[in-house]
């Protein structure tokens, strides 16, 4: 039986095959757009499970194209609990399925720090007894410069280059807004180490991550880490 995981966020779809170690094998991502052509090459097999922080209008269009490769959906919910995890918003709605899944898939590593960074920076707190202590959210560096350049016509929208004191407004720009990521990462952790009294491991994933690796604390690169609580999500519910 071919089991499929689908990742559908704001900018990219992911998927990977599920493996017989109920892991998620290679990622394929793409991109979508107004178009369809981003739909033209799924896989096909019995299950999908799927993940969805996109429009009405995108989430309707995967689901209309798996309905014909696939025999069963499963579109995931967050849940108050599963498992060992625990959730903290009292309306389990409130808490995106990306930012649950994400949660699901390290509730064996806790205590950790969860930190993506797509369309939207988030960050959520996992203790070591599966307990999410909650998280926050901001605008990715990549949003802060739209707004910016939306507000600002004058102001470039992307370029520049991180220094910790710019010498022209484009490398400023840079510095500014994945300044601000790292510090909000940054007062997360060590607020995470307070509030715990063990210093949690960072977990770092999304499209927008990479550009501040270098500048982070030691920390593990999770980039299919919905697709991994999609795994999990399907050993709990499914297998």
């Amino acid at each position: 039986m071919k089991t499929f995981l689908f990742d559908l966020g704001n900018t990219r779809l992911k998927f990977a095959e599920l493996g017989v170690d109920s892991r998620p094998g290679e990622t394929i991502a793409t991109a979508h757009d107004d178009g369809q052509a981003w739909l033209d090459d799924l896989p096909c097999g019995n299950v999908a499970c799927i993940a969805s922080v996109a429009s009405p209008s995108r989430h309707v269009a995967l689901l209309d194209a798996l309905a014909t490769r696939f025999t069963r959906l499963h579109v995931v919910r967050t849940q108050p609990i599963l498992g060992c995890l625990r959730i903290a918003y009292p309306n389990p709605q409130h808490l995106g399925v990306d930012r649950f899944l994400v949660l699901l898939a390290a509730v064996d590593v806790g205590p950790a720090l969860l930190v993506g960074v797509g369309t939207a920076l988030t960050c959520d707190l996992l203790d070591g007894d599966g307990l999410h202590r909650g998280g926050r959210i901001a605008p990715s560096p990549m949003v802060m410069r739209q707004a910016l350049h939306a507000r600002a016509p004058v102001l470039p929208e992307c370029g520049g280059r991180y220094t910790e004191f710019a010498d022209d407004t484009d490398h400023a720009l840079a510095s500014g807004c994945e300044g601000a990521a790292l510090a909000l990462v940054e007062r997360s952790l060590a607020e995470a180490q307070r509030l715990l009294g063990v210093r949690p491991m960072l977990w770092l994933h999304g499209g927008g991550a990479d550009a501040l690796r270098t500048r982070l604390p030691t920390h593990e690169w999770v980039p299919d880490a919905v697709l991994r609580g999609l795994a999990c999500w399907h050993t709990h519910c499914i297998a």
